[in-house]
């Protein structure tokens, strides 16, 4: 893709810098993006939509003292890039003062950005494309009980970016995926049910053949059949591998840099403290191999590393950019996300609660009785207290066995309560950036009839 500039991308952002600081800004950074895909979609065994999609942008974030604006466009010309320069500039001077805006201090960037191996597969052939799509759902049509396949898609995508900042920071990172994913829907006796799988991986060889992936939707949608309520009652839960990493979001807003900073977060005393179970660990990792979220840099230029948010059950660290790092006093730790033509916020790379020794059966046997939650839906949480409900589809299991398959279930707890209580399963497997194990979570508040 990088044959298509007739300026190379770096070129095009140091003179945006160089335009922007001549136009008055104090500092500034910027991106410049290219990406290309092709996706398909197939319907009773023929191909219904192809779609490709080739796209370009470059992101202006200029600093006028503590004043800050940001600008983006598609347009790469010489004309172009200086009036967007002059344009944000006159924003930022335009706008009220940010106390905490600013690039990362030099001293703290990342001086050589290693080089990661994200590649994917390449340009996929479009017959490829389309034969592993009709072979995903006709083997989710094979399984008995289903009716039909309500979406079948699949497709490849590749991407590049370029950093640049006045601080003297520069980057770039490329990589490539490829997904194929398919929702199934079951019937008996008139009532229908639907269930999925999908896979994004960095290459078609890292994921299940189309046949596998199409038997396992189809199997999951007639498992749902004929659901029943249960009662209302206090039980153990299980957080199937699926829907477990849910728990993973939940801890990490808690932990984000600008929510303890306004002091919005049920975890924001907690630093330093037993949060989770001794021996739970939960790890941030950038350099993961074959992870989709991997990065060699943060989203101002600071150095990344593999780094335990959780270790043996203790909170270690707050998710930092400069801005939050400021307000709490503190040094930005890597954790920035977005950035360069944007403010940056916080976020994470590949993160994962690390696998127990247990299977998920043998931690059904013993809790005796409870729900395993195989589907979740609209979550509610209060980020000050941490109180937790969200609807819920699974199976009722007894006697360390599934029974039968549950809907209209809601379960609630408070998540400081039940991170504490919360026993990882041996089965952790890596499909996106955030993956946990199944999850138990004893005595949870189950509400159904």
């Amino acid at each position: 893709m990088t044959s298509k500039f007739t300026t190379p991308p770096r070129d095009i952002l140091e003179k945006l810098i160089e335009t922007s600081l001549k136009a008055g800004a104090s500092a500034a950074d910027c991106s410049l993006g290219v990406s290309e895909g092709v996706s398909v979609d197939v319907r009773e065994g023929k191909l219904e939509d192809v779609e490709r999609s080739e796209s370009q942008g470059v992101s202006l974030r200029v600093l006028f003292g503590q004043k800050q604006a940001h600008v983006s466009g598609s347009d790469l010309s010489d004309t172009a890039l200086t009036t967007m320069a002059e344009r944000c500039v006159a924003m930022a001077k335009a706008v009220p003062e940010d106390a905490y805006a600013g690039l990362a201090p030099t001293e703290l960037l990342e001086q050589n950005p290693p080089e990661l191996d994200l590649e994917g597969d390449g340009e996929i052939p479009l017959e490829k494309l389309e034969a592993d799509a009709i072979e995903a759902e006709a083997a989710a049509l094979a399984i008995e009980g289903v009716k039909t396949v309500a979406g079948c898609g699949n497709g490849w995508s590749r991407s590049e970016r370029w950093v640049a900042a006045s601080n003297g920071f520069s980057g770039y990172l490329s990589g490539g995926s490829t997904g194929l994913g398919l929702a199934a829907v079951a019937e008996r006796d008139g009532a229908m049910e639907r269930d999925y799988d999908s896979w994004s991986v960095r290459k078609m060889a890292d994921r299940p053949s189309p046949a596998e992936i199409g038997r396992t939707a189809g199997e999951r949608a007639v498992a749902r059949l004929s659901p029943r309520k249960v009662k209302t009652q206090k039980a153990a839960v299980i957080y199937d591998k699926r829907v477990s990493s849910s728990l993973i979001g939940a801890f990490l807003s808690a932990i984000s840099g600008p929510s303890v900073a306004r002091g919005v977060s049920f975890l924001k005393d907690r630093l330093g403290e037993q949060v989770f179970a001794p021996g739970i660990n939960l790890v941030d990792d950038p350099f993961l191999k074959k992870a989709l979220g991997c990065r060699n840099h943060d989203g101002e230029g600071l150095p990344v590393a593999r780094k335990f948010l959780i270790e043996n059950g203790m909170l270690t660290r707050w998710l930092l950019n400069t801005s939050s790092a400021k307000q709490l006093g503190l040094e930005p730790n890597g954790f920035a996300s977005g950035g360069f033509g944007n403010p940056p916020g916080v976020g994470t790379s590949n993160t994962h609660i690390e696998a127990g020794e247990k299977s998920p059966a043998t931690l059904m046997k013993e809790a005796g009785k409870g729900l395993l939650v195989t589907d979740m839906f609209g979550p509610s949480i209060n980020p000050n207290t941490g109180d937790y409900s969200v609807g819920v589809a699974g199976f009722w299991f007894e006697n360390g066995e599934v029974q039968y398959p549950v809907s209209e279930v809601t379960i609630a707890g408070d998540l400081p309560a039940m991170f504490a209580r919360l026993i990882p399963a041996s089965d952790l497997e890596f499909k996106g950036r955030r993956n946990a194990p199944s999850l138990l979570i004893e005595d949870m508040s189950i509400a159904g009839n």
